[in-house]
């Protein structure tokens, strides 16, 4: 399971706060404790000042490259900011992401295929967003098509089925799950990603809903997820669920998140 830790996102305050006043130590801070945690990646989101993006994303992959060698995933829809990022980066970044709305496809999966970045397709088009999952197939398909035609391998492509509040729409969990299950056998090479904690929105006790999400997303065949690797039940739901679900050669995984101290509940 790939982990891309989501703590450095200017729509939190204290994130916000550093990146404006340039406190490298508190986004040096967050890089160390997500990557101890576990994270693979460290997602960088500027988005919040349309004006300041550019500046503030390339400052943010000069500041974590500067205490960690993990990659980064680039978090914008903003492709001048996405470039500039790309010509800093030390190792291949995942983009997050392009989407089938042909404004952003268009400016932002050149900038993929030019460079050897893996992506993020968000399963959502010029319609809006679909309410189940034969909706998110059919962008699925489309834009798994154009991505192919652009010439970036499957391998470099991570699927993101939507995930939508059940607070509003209790269908949208089990659609989310059916369209990762049809994803991962029906476009051999492709990932699947997600940020799941939209799944809780406006719900109590948020934790536990998206740590047992997260164990079904995993069952379905979800192999990557933008989480906060620092939350304990996290964690540990993806090391018990791919050690059950014969994921997990031996459970080393799982014996080295408990030796690390990360099933703590």
């Amino acid at each position: 399971m790939l982990v891309v830790g989501e703590r450095i996102n200017t729509s939190r305050k204290r994130i916000n706060e550093a990146v404006r006043g340039r406190d490298a130590e508190v986004i040096k801070n967050e890089a160390s404790m997500q990557v101890a945690a576990g994270a693979d990646y460290i997602d960088i989101n500027a988005g919040t000042s349309v004006a300041r993006e550019t500046d503030d994303l390339k400052w943010l992959v000069e500041t974590v490259q500067s205490v960690t060698d993990m990659p980064l995933c680039i978090d914008s829809a903003n492709p001048q900011a996405i470039r500039a990022a790309l010509a800093l980066v030390d190792k291949p970044p995942i983009i997050n992401s392009i989407t089938a709305e042909a404004s952003r496809k268009d400016a932002i999966l050149p900038l993929v295929a030019e460079s050897d970045a893996s992506v993020v397709a968000l399963l959502m088009g010029d319609e809006g967003m679909p309410e189940d999952s034969a909706g998110r197939l059919a962008v699925a398909e489309t834009l798994l098509g154009q991505i192919e035609k652009a010439g970036i391998a499957r391998g470099r492509v991570h699927i993101d089925p939507l995930v939508r509040p059940v607070s509003t729409d209790t269908r949208q969990g089990s659609e989310v799950l059916k369209t990762v299950r049809a994803v991962m056998t029906g476009w051999p090479g492709v990932h699947t990603i997600c940020g799941l904690s939209n799944i809780s929105f406006g719900l109590p006790v948020r934790n536990v809903l998206n740590a047992t999400f997260l164990a079904l997303m995993i069952e379905a065949g979800l192999d990557g997820a933008i989480i906060d690797p620092t939350e304990p039940r996290m964690v540990a739901t993806i090391a018990a669920a791919e050690a059950l679900l014969g994921r997990d050669d031996f459970c080393m995984r799982y014996i080295e998140e408990h030796r690390a101290g990360h099933l703590m509940l």
